[in-house]
């Protein structure tokens, strides 16, 4: 059975909280990094951090159980930053970063966005392979809150195209 059979990415509901916090706090661990201020408001408060403005999270979800996620948050020039991507794992290599990122590109392109934009940490090398092949290209360096961020990306998104 392929993965699109057997996996939805769904609109992030309030059941969903746990396992956003639990996914999160384990990508991070993973990866060597702190839980910083910004990170503890998003894993937190995601309705209140990210949905209350405007923003999105989508998540992955096997046999109703979530196994991934990603957010989409609004930025000050009308664009969005994709922000708290992961995949448990368990379900890495099916394909579900990119499904995510289709996701977060589509409902970007309805509300009119100029772009996506994020910021990633070049020990992220499986995610950094990823973002370019989805189109995204690096920025030169620019202030984050994130003390891990140490590489900025873009993806423009032009109209109809």
């Amino acid at each position: 059975m392929s993965a699109d059979q057997t996996v939805a990415v769904v609109d992030y509901r309030p059941d969903h909280a746990a396992a956003w916090t639990a996914l999160n706090e384990a990508w991070l661990a993973e990866g060597g990094f702190a839980i910083e201020a910004k990170d503890r408001k998003v894993i937190d408060d995601p309705e209140g951090a990210i949905l209350a403005p405007g923003g999105r999270i989508f998540v992955a979800e096997r046999s109703g159980e979530a196994i991934g996620c990603c957010a989409l948050m609004p930025m000050d020039d009308g664009g969005f930053e994709v922000a708290k991507m992961t995949v448990s794992p368990a379900a890495r290599g099916l394909g579900l970063g990119r499904r995510l990122l289709e996701a977060c590109e589509a409902a970007a392109r309805a509300a009119g966005a100029p772009r996506l934009y994020l910021e990633t940490s070049s020990t992220l090398k499986p995610a950094g392979a990823l973002y370019r092949s989805f189109g995204f290209v690096d920025l030169p360096p620019r202030p984050s809150p994130y003390v891990r961020a140490d590489v900025w990306m873009e993806k423009r998104l032009t109209p109809g195209g």
